[in-house]
Order: C-alpha cells, then structure tokens, then sequence
C-alpha cells in the first residue's frame, strides 16, 4: 500500500499535571522535513521527536506543535533560586560594561523561562507522558496518510485502465490508417495523372509505415502501465519511482504524437498525455 503525504492528526491528553496536545500536520515534500514547535519546557524532546518521525515516515514536510496548559487548581508557585542567581549574574556582568545602566526588575526576571515553575509537576513524567502522547499522534497521522494513499492508488488505476484502454483502440486502428495513407498517396497519383513506378511507390510506402509505425511507443506504453501497478501495489517509499514512470510514459506519449498521421492517432495523443498528467499531479502526493 502506498501512503499519501498530506494528513493532520491531533491527540491531547489531561491529567494531573494539566493537559497536553498535539496537532500534526503533514504535506508532500521532497524530502522529510519536520518543523516543530514546543514549548521551552519540552526543548528536551526534539531530538526523540525528530528520531520517531525519521523511523515512522520517509517523505513530507511535517509540522508538529505541541501545547501543554498547566492544571490551576490547588498548585503553588515556586522559585528556581538557582536560575534566578544565574541569570542575575549574568545581567550584572553585562550591566558592568554599560555607561548608565538600568536597575534589574524582578518581574522581569521572573518573566525567564524556568524562574518561574509549579510544585507538583516532575519534568521527566510530563516529558515521558507527552512523548508517549506523540507516539499516538503519530500512528493517528500514518493510518490518515495510509487512508488517502489508498484513495491516490484507486484513482491512479482508473487512469492506468484509461491509458491501456486508449492503446488498444489505437492498435486496433494503426492497419486500417496505414491503408488509408496508402490509398491517399495512390489517390494523389492518380489526381495528377502521374504514371507511378510500382517499385518506387512501394519504397515510398515501406518508408511511410516506417516512419509511422508505432507498434513500439505503444508496447513501451503498456510496459510503464504494467510497472506502474506493481510498484503501487508493492508499497513503499514509492513517490519517487512513480514520478520517473511518469516521465517515461509522457515521453512515450510526446513520441506517439509527433509521429501521428491521422487525426484518430494524434487525438490519442492527446488524450494520453491528459490522463499522464492527471497522474503525474497526483503522484505529488505519494510517499
């Protein structure tokens, strides 16, 4: 099963220590790139974050936002002193190079992140909890991405249906144009009232279904169709094997359209390279 790029999830938690959430967001990408956004406190976090996004996803620009609101009721506040004394001690060592400078506000310096802290909450359990927490965001994100990759491979196929379909109309009908270039060319002769060299108008003609000739693009064709629907259902990391396919059959169809000699011919040019580039737009969105 292949897995789209685009999903959101969202898990949130309450407990003792208040509430915890996670909203993940997922789009395609050409490469993994996490962008998180986490509260001071859980700076701790980015590095296990960053390792459970590059074990459970291969592609996708993927952010992720972690809140956490604190529980109100019956918890005190408290002072880390020892931050405190540091962070004063530093604004005294930067207040000594400066001419006039301002007196420390204690407001501010309760404003630092980590002066200011509860007293019922271990820092290692909440880590643990929202890590845990993230851990289902996660897995809620890859079952919606698995979900709309589904969706991406029906729609594929349709198409895939469609461009075999288109080539063995068209190979049904190369005989039937071959003859009636044939009967043109032996038309136009006759209009002019030309007396033709039978050896060299049968010259002219190989030389025409050769350069005609098609039988090869639409093997090719069906050859990419074939290989498209085995890497779908192999699943995987396939985006970007998909996306080379892409390119072979639109050459394959470019190919076909410039040797196109009746209008049936050059319409299924057309129409292939319609349903190649439907697929080549949802491709983008392929893991």
């Amino acid at each position: 099963m292949v897995h789209s790029m685009t999903a959101f999830a969202r898990s949130e938690r309450a407990g003792a220590y208040g509430t915890l959430s996670w909203e993940l967001r997922s789009v395609n990408h050409r490469y993994l790139e996490p962008h998180l956004r986490l509260p001071d406190a859980f700076r701790d976090l980015e590095g296990p974050v960053r390792e459970a996004l590059r074990q459970g996803l291969s592609r996708g620009k993927v952010e992720c936002t972690l809140r956490f609101t604190e529980a109100g009721s019956g918890q005190s506040l408290q002072v880390d002193r020892e931050r405190a004394a540091q962070l004063i001690t530093a604004a005294e060592e930067v207040a000594a190079l400066i001419r006039q400078p301002a007196s420390i506000n204690p407001l501010e310096v309760l404003g630092w992140p980590g002066v200011l802290v509860g007293d019922a909450t271990d820092p290692q359990a909440l880590n643990a909890a929202a890590l845990e927490l993230f851990g289902e965001a996660l897995a809620q994100l890859r079952e919606g991405r698995a979900r709309e990759g589904a969706e991406l491979a029906r729609l594929l196929e349709e198409r895939l249906d469609a461009i075999r379909a288109e080539v063995a109309t068209l190979r049904e009908q190369v005989p039937q144009m071959l003859g009636l270039q044939r009967q043109k060319i032996l038309d136009r002769f006759a209009e002019l009232k030309l007396e033709a060299d039978g050896q060299r108008l049968e010259q002219e003609l190989v030389m025409l279904a050769q350069k005609s000739d098609v039988a090869e693009e639409l093997d090719r064709l069906n050859t990419h169709v074939g290989e498209v629907r085995r890497v779908l259902r192999s699943g995987g990391a396939a985006g970007r094997r998909l996306d080379f396919l892409m390119q072979e059959l639109n050459r394959e169809a470019n190919t076909l359209g410039s040797k196109a000699y009746d209008p049936r011919s050059t319409q299924a040019a057309v129409n292939l390279k319609v349903l190649i580039e439907q697929m080549r737009e949802q491709v983008q969105n392929i893991e």
